[in-house]
């Protein structure tokens, strides 16, 4: 499975490492450009500029962020320059260690309101990891206004 789903708690260690969920690590190794059989697991993490949470991206979805940008804007205009120093200038490639932990950056931790226990919620293509509280009203939010909407699978494949 190549999707990033379910909801996961964890707690950093002593040392201020944090565990990757297993499943996440498995997205993480098979969309890397090493593949499924590394040993480690490499990703991209950001601040979120829509919400206190920090985003996690597979390499492959990071770099194909890139794309629409070159076709869309001049590389030398304000509006490409502003758009890329928000996407990448604050962006962290990690990996994990053999064991599946990795050292979240400060200025994200700070970001996204952590101290030591977190949420990893999986959103498809990428992963968010957020504060436990704020990140289950988050998903409190979601529901709500899914059903507010109306929101069905059905109506998501329609449109």
């Amino acid at each position: 499975m190549t999707l990033f789903i379910g909801t996961h708690h964890s707690k950093r260690d002593a040392k201020g490492r944090v565990s990757i969920p297993a499943q996440f690590r498995s997205v993480l190794k098979q969309t890397s450009h090493a593949g499924a059989s590394a040993t480690v697991a490499a990703m991209y993490l950001r601040p979120s500029h829509q919400n206190p949470c920090i985003e996690g991206w597979t390499q492959q979805g990071f770099e194909a962020l890139s794309e629409p940008m070159a076709a869309g804007y001049s590389q030398f205009s304000p509006e490409y320059e502003d758009f890329v120093m928000t996407l990448f200038g604050d962006a962290h490639p990690l990996e994990t260690d053999t064991e599946g932990r990795v050292m979240i950056p400060a200025p994200l931790l700070a970001h996204a309101g952590v101290t030591q226990e977190l949420m990893f919620i999986g959103t498809r293509n990428t992963f968010q990891i957020w504060e436990p509280e704020a990140g289950a009203r988050r998903l409190a939010e979601a529901r709500e206004r899914t059903k507010a909407a109306g929101f069905t699978l059905r109506t998501a494949v329609q449109s």
